[in-house]
């Protein structure tokens, strides 16, 4: 289990707002037009099929919104209460959350571009090990010499937008001023692996090539399908509820 300190580390990296204490890893990216206030991204590398199928999933999670039982279990896992969540983007085979979904504006109006946050703290732990032994750098050198790649990438972060956008529709919130904002260095550079890594596993595999790139190299310490819990489903419901 990592400690606080990595965990502040982790949150700073996935994007979570903290006035001036917290920085978020962030691009924007080519605004075709605006309309008012709003900024529209133009979507090249994703049709009607997919946004229609981006759409679909916002709705099938926004179904079963996150329980007051959800919240406490993140709220250990993080260490802080999770603003914002909105529901349960993945679960491990036990039940326990492994990212979360949260709403493109927190509820004191703060913009949070980071809509799929990874919470298990194995898998935190997991992506940690890769970042630290250097895998961004090799991926960043990668995406600027395959073409392939680098378009791929580019898709997942299009496809990051249109379910946050999504999201804001269903939600009623404003996502003017992160327009063209996703996460994880996306659409140009690796810069957050644990956000790759909650894209792949909220929005499935063939998503994002990196993130699912990610949880095949640590699919022997973390996999969504076998449970490592520390603190399975059932264990940490008991605590939470003595």
């Amino acid at each position: 289990m990592h400690n606080q300190k990595d965990e502040d580390s982790v949150n700073k990296a996935q994007g979570r707002p903290q006035a001036a204490e917290e920085s978020q890893v962030v691009d924007k990216v080519r605004v075709e037009s605006e309309v008012g206030q709003n900024k529209v991204e133009a979507f090249v590398l994703i049709g009607d099929r997919e946004l229609a199928a981006v759409k679909d999933r916002v709705q099938e999670l926004l179904a079963t919104p996150a329980t007051p039982e959800q919240i406490d279990v993140v709220n250990h896992q993080l260490g802080r209460y999770p603003r914002g969540m909105v529901a349960v983007g993945a679960r491990c085979v036990c039940g326990n959350p492994l990212a979360v979904v949260t709403r493109p504006q927190l509820e004191d109006g703060t913009p949070f571009p980071t809509t799929c946050y990874l919470t298990s703290p194995e898998a935190v732990k997991a992506v940690s090990r890769l970042e630290a032994n250097g895998l961004m750098t090799d991926w960043n050198a990668e995406l600027g010499s395959d073409p392939d790649l680098a378009s791929a990438y580019r898709r997942a972060h299009e496809l990051y937008l249109a379910f946050r956008s999504a999201l804001a529709h269903q939600l009623g919130d404003d996502e003017g001023h992160i327009a063209g904002i996703s996460a994880g260095g996306m659409p140009k550079r690796v810069k957050c692996l644990h956000a790759l890594t909650a894209q792949s596993l909220v929005m499935g595999p063939g998503v994002n090539p990196l993130g699912d790139r990610a949880l095949g190299l640590v699919h022997q310490i973390f996999d969504s399908q076998v449970c490592r819990c520390a603190r399975p489903w059932t264990e940490a419901y008991r605590e939470e509820n003595r």
